[in-house]
């Protein structure tokens, strides 16, 4: 390989690099993609907190988030918050949320999240909070929620609705 190649082919791995999508950790089970995972982070003495994350059905058939676990919590809950007659109300989905067969479901501040209850120690901002989900079909999945800034309403890298591509 001659020098004019060898620049060519590194001008095309470097060129690849910034091309590439700029999601944070993605975590695949089954036909499922979750991205976007993420939490925020809490004040000291806080036994709370919410997860959020998307949730990509690529198959044929429907499935179910029916619960979590994490070391750092004693259980998470798969919640919804809605508005009910001008009050904000908040309930544990006790039969897990649907992800339908090519749907995306969006868990955010607001609406459906992750609750993680009985934290043993506070979150901070740039921990890595490993937590495993589990779906009805897919089985099992372990990702990391990137934890924000106590007032975070999406998380720091969030590139969604961009092309990924740098102009």
């Amino acid at each position: 390989m001659n020098s004019f190649s060898r620049t060519v082919a590194c001008v095309a791995f470097v060129a690849a690099l910034f091309t590439a999508p700029l999601h944070a950790q993605e975590a695949k089970v089954g036909d499922l993609v979750i991205t976007q995972a993420w939490s925020r982070a809490t004040p000291g003495g806080a036994k709370i907190a919410g997860g959020y994350l998307t949730i990509e059905n690529k198959g044929q058939a429907p499935d179910r988030l029916i619960k979590g676990a994490a070391d750092i919590s004693g259980k998470i809950e798969v919640h919804e918050m809605a508005m009910n007659n001008g009050v904000m109300t908040m309930r544990s989905l006790d039969k897990g949320l649907a992800i339908e067969p090519g749907k995306t479901v969006k868990l955010a501040p607001g609406g459906y999240h992750l609750m993680l209850m009985d934290l043993k120690r506070p979150l901070k901002q740039g921990d890595k909070v490993p937590v495993t989900l589990e779906f009805e079909k897919a089985g099992k999945v372990t990702l990391s929620l990137d934890v924000q800034g106590v007032g975070a309403q999406a998380p720091a890298h969030d590139h969604s609705g961009h092309s990924g591509m740098k102009k």
